[in-house]
């Protein structure tokens, strides 16, 4: 049992290190069709080439962060942290792609919370690639309104820390398919977005080396993925 637990998590890690290679591929080919561009025309958008480059960087670190975390869990240290100021610092990251998909984002924090204890830069890595993935996935849906909210809110299993849109493709179902069929396909969320869905199951590495869970959840009528938080035990007994 443990051989072939061993060989599954093999075939995983290489899906997706394969996702990620194809999903470079988008930033890495709108680079180059710009400078093309900027040859022929003599006009180069520098801001837009950055603001890709920025969003494969991104996806490289965060995929980097994943199999550091899971090779060594030592480097797992917990920390009080606000969720609030992980998102607000998630959104930033996550502005410049946004704005050249046309999506708009909206910070939404339903009551105020104490601190969790995780790692900070885990949990803002894994949002930031699963927000990459949703802008990305957005435009090319029909009906929902090009707006990703980051939010937080409380669940009768702990904080939630998510992203969430109008729209029903973002649901528990899209996320198992995926799963089942990370290792066999090179397009495994074929009814949320038409790329590998690399950066969502990048956040799903990273959230499951930091023994968190990525799942579906609603929040405010609106659909979404997020991950469930433990708030600081010490905080509360203040």
């Amino acid at each position: 049992m443990q051989a072939q637990a061993r060989a599954t998590d093999s075939i995983l890690s290489q899906q997706l290190l394969l996702n990620v290679a194809e999903q470079l591929k988008i930033p890495l080919m709108q680079i180059a069709r710009s400078a093309e561009q900027g040859q022929l025309t003599g006009k180069t958008d520098l801001t837009a080439i950055q603001s890709t480059a920025d969003t494969a960087l991104r996806l490289l670190d965060s995929y980097a962060l994943g199999v550091r975390l899971s090779l060594e869990p030592q480097l797992l240290q917990l920390e009080p942290v606000s969720v609030s100021s992980v998102l607000y610092d998630t959104g930033q990251a996550l502005d410049a792609m946004a704005k050249s998909y046309g999506v708009a984002l909206e910070l939404s924090l339903h009551g105020r919370y104490g601190p969790v204890m995780t790692h900070r830069e885990g949990l803002e890595a894994a949002l930031v690639s699963l927000g990459s993935a949703l802008i990305e996935a957005l435009p090319a849906m029909e009906g929902p309104q090009l707006t990703l909210q980051l939010a937080t809110h409380r669940s009768r299993y702990g904080i939630v820390a998510g992203l969430y849109a109008d729209t029903k493709q973002f649901t528990a179902k899209t996320l198992q398919k995926g799963r089942l069929l990370q290792a066999t396909t090179r397009q495994p969320l074929i009814g949320l977005t038409h790329t590998s869905g690399a950066g969502i199951f990048v956040a799903d590495a990273i959230l499951t080396a930091m023994q968190l869970n990525l799942t579906a959840s609603r929040h405010s009528k609106l659909y979404g993925f997020g991950t469930v938080l433990q708030p600081n035990p010490q905080m509360q007994l203040v």
